[in-house]
């Protein structure tokens, strides 16, 4: 699964209050039929919208749907690819909703919820039994807010440190941040002139998979209290991680920096900077290891999980988690089949597999990420690892979580800079902003 830019994300913050001119029934308006599900389940075709779009992701979601096809040959599911979260939205308004409808990004659930834009689920999930535990408790708070599960995890999503073995140069991957420093100043390369050549570790917020969010975990930093308002400014953790990461980017030189990033190839293509050898080691999502095996099959890398604060060796081994979300959009026509559909694709264990041996990304329940079926070589593993370690954390749902994140990186990269005079003031600067849209919303 690939990121979504937060400017493509923020289009629904605008857009999901309003609630969809016909509703259509609800999702559990239709009574639930009696004897076999295959059996009584009225015929219905369904439209699904999705955000996969290269033709190895649709073929493994047709092959997932095929597997509900056997189970419920009455229904067809007629799906529609690379669509965004806008879309869906505008869908939704307009009373044209799909009955069905997965994102890439969790930074919309708690809008979504909140609004009624999608249906909650909860109802439904208790009615069949679905035991919530065969979760992560960290899946099932990203895919709900508020006490409302309008959404189910499809895959996830875990980050951790990939490196060039080649240029370790026989060095062991870090597992603090002190570590990951001496590392980083050993195996960068400078000309006679200090131009970077090769970077050991790039720390700026401003490079590919370097957020906040992603950031955070590795010194167990902490978002938001539990009235919903910014903790950024009173939890140490941020401090202490920014202190670090300032004196790193320092020590390279902030301008020397900036040109080695801006010259860098693209993240999305096979001219990756990890993938030519210009930085030893990087944060990154499970995913990469499938651009790798397409991109740059010769490279000899490893995966571990992130390094983390010095003083918290208890985080060592987690990480941060996100990932594809799916539900049923008001307005949805056959609300009943649809979350058939959702259950079927979100609880079964060969469809989970066949989802992930396809895309490479991590399977959400137990007994999808312990099937034998299931390809894990050992980088791969490290990821399902991470996912399930009982630290791994995300991001909490926010109804202004796109905001939240933009205020916060354009506050670091000021601070990467040199332009933040007093750090405490600044972080706290950062709270009041995310407070005042707070209240703004209705928090």
């Amino acid at each position: 699964m690939r990121f979504v830019p937060l400017a493509v994300a923020a289009a629904l913050a605008l857009t999901a209050c309003t609630a969809g001119k016909e509703a259509g029934p609800s999702l559990g308006a239709q009574p639930k039929p009696s004897g076999s599900a295959s059996q009584a389940l009225p015929a219905a075709t369904l439209e699904l919208w999705h955000g996969f779009s290269t033709d190895a992701e649709v073929k493994a979601f047709e092959e997932a749907i095929a597997g509900f096809n056997k189970k419920f040959p009455q229904i067809t599911v007629k799906a529609t690819k690379g669509v965004q979260d806008d879309q869906i939205t505008q869908a939704i308004r307009g009373g044209n909703a799909p009955d069905v409808a997965a994102s890439f990004t969790t930074d919309n659930v708690a809008q979504w919820c909140r609004s009624g834009s999608f249906q909650n689920l909860t109802p439904v999930i208790r009615q069949d039994g679905i035991d919530m535990s065969v979760l992560p408790a960290v899946a099932r708070s990203y895919t709900a807010f508020d006490g409302k599960q309008c959404t189910l995890p499809l895959l996830a999503d875990a980050y951790g440190l990939y490196y060039n073995k080649a240029l370790m140069k026989g060095n062991a991957p870090p597992k603090t941040l002190t570590e990951l420093a001496e590392l980083t100043k050993k195996l960068t390369v400078r000309d006679a002139k200090g131009e970077i050549k090769v970077a050991g570790f790039i720390p700026s917020v401003q490079y590919y998979e370097n957020s906040p969010s992603h950031l955070g975990p590795m010194v167990g930093a902490k978002w938001y209290n539990d009235d919903g308002t910014s903790a950024i400014g009173s939890d140490p953790a941020w401090k202490r991680l920014l202190t670090w990461q300032k004196e790193l980017v320092d020590w390279y030189g902030h301008d020397k920096l900036e040109k080695f990033r801006k010259s860098l190839g693209d993240e999305w293509s096979a001219e990756h900077p990890f993938f030519k050898g210009k930085v030893a080691m990087i944060l990154d999502g499970e995913w990469r290891n499938a651009m790798i095996a397409n991109d740059a099959e010769d490279l000899d890398y490893g995966t571990a999980p992130l390094p983390v604060a010095d003083d918290r060796p208890d985080l060592y081994g987690s990480g941060f988690t996100a990932g594809t979300v799916i539900g049923v959009p008001k307005g949805a026509k056959h609300p009943q089949q649809a979350w058939e559909l959702i259950k079927y694709l979100t609880t079964d264990t060969s469809s989970l597999v066949t989802l992930s041996n396809a895309l490479r990304n991590v399977p959400t329940t137990k007994a999808s990420m312990e099937s034998p079926d299931l390809a894990k070589d050992d980088n791969f593993k490290t990821f399902l690892d991470i996912y399930a370690h009982p630290k791994t954390s995300t991001l909490p749902a926010s109804v202004n979580s796109v905001f939240n994140q933009e205020a916060f990186a354009t506050f670091i990269a000021k601070w990467e800079k040199g332009a933040v005079p007093d750090l405490d003031a600044g972080l706290k600067d950062v709270d009041k902003q995310i407070n005042d849209k707070l209240k703004l919303s209705g928090g």
